[in-house]
């Protein structure tokens, strides 16, 4: 069965808090020297993404717990509370301050400062940030081969929600630098703040268009988000390649946190056993779903004669 898996991202995360730590702190000391609205917009983008790799990091812990009494189906979901808490987190601390601090400067523009730092800074942000991309692209890219899709496909449709975070708060601070960029280099050049002020503002809407495709992905999977057919293909295949079953008349597959499903199947066993005999394969065959990284319950109930069979394409 292919596994939704994008890998373990803690190491990406880790990159990314990083990364962003140090270019928040450049970019807020070039925001002062120069007093340029984007490389503000820039520095409150980055403080922002610092805040959400702490909840992402946050959200890899809480899902890991193994499930209890309480939680039957585990704390798988919890990634993607957390995960929508650093979205939005994306969107009041980046996004507004971003546009408010564009529309301030074109209401009260500010003379051009010393630019000299604030593009060694950038030069040097373009850098570390990526870097910190490279690491989710290359994630994101290794779990899109396993899949046959491409890699925006993967971003979109992974049940894995830091992954998808790192991987869209990085591009997003990447574009972001060449708005801030392009907005100081006009500042300087004609004079005119105006560019610089609609380069903050064009960064703040980039960071609320990227938490908004956030939010709702995390509201998708919170809320029951199909499973995608190449994975339910893939369990469907896995279940009729198993010696004890026959048919498969039945299935229902729910993600219950990244990389984990809930399996409910309704299937036709081999031969024609003793009533304790099936019950006791349909058991061996539940545990032997559950030993997989991916499967967190499985249920397997019995088929009736009249039940038509799933047909699934080969993979």
């Amino acid at each position: 069965m292919k596994r939704d898996k994008s890998g373990p991202v803690s190491l990406t995360v880790l990159i990314a808090f990083a990364a962003n730590v140090l270019v928040a702190a450049a970019k807020t000391v070039a925001a002062l020297i120069s007093g340029s609205a984007s490389m503000t917009a820039e520095a409150a983008h980055s403080w922002a993404d610092t805040g959400n790799q702490v909840f992402l990091l946050i959200a890899e812990r809480k899902a890991a717990r193994k499930r209890d009494k309480s939680h039957p189906m585990g704390y798988g979901r919890e990634a993607y509370v957390w995960s929508m808490i650093a979205a939005f987190g994306l969107f009041t601390a980046g996004a507004v301050v971003s546009v408010m601090h564009g529309i301030q400067q074109l209401i009260t523009p500010e003379p051009p400062g010393d630019y000299g730092i604030a593009y060694v800074v950038l030069a040097v942000a373009f850098v570390l940030e990526g870097v910190s991309f490279t690491q989710a692209l290359r994630q994101t890219r290794k779990a899109a081969r396993e899949f046959d899709r491409n890699t925006l496909e993967q971003v979109l449709k992974s049940s894995d929600p830091t992954l998808r975070a790192v991987f869209a708060e990085d591009g997003a601070a990447l574009i972001g630098l060449l708005i801030a960029f392009a907005g100081m280099a006009l500042h300087q050049a004609t004079g005119s703040s105006v560019p610089d002020a609609v380069g903050s503002i064009l960064v703040g809407l980039l960071l609320a268009g990227i938490a908004v495709v956030l939010i709702e992905r995390n509201r998708r999977f919170l809320v029951g988000q199909a499973v995608p057919a190449d994975i339910e293909a893939g369990m469907a295949r896995r279940l009729l390649e198993h010696p004890d079953i026959e048919r498969l008349t039945y299935l229902h597959l729910e993600f219950v946190g990244p990389r984990k499903l809930y399996v409910v199947a309704a299937v036709d066993m081999q031969g024609d056993r003793r009533e304790h005999d099936v019950a006791a394969a349909l058991r061996r065959v539940e545990r032997e779903l559950e030993d997989h990284e991916t499967v967190e319950e499985a249920v397997l109930t019995l088929s009736t004669a009249d039940e038509a069979s799933l047909v699934f394409p080969a993979g």
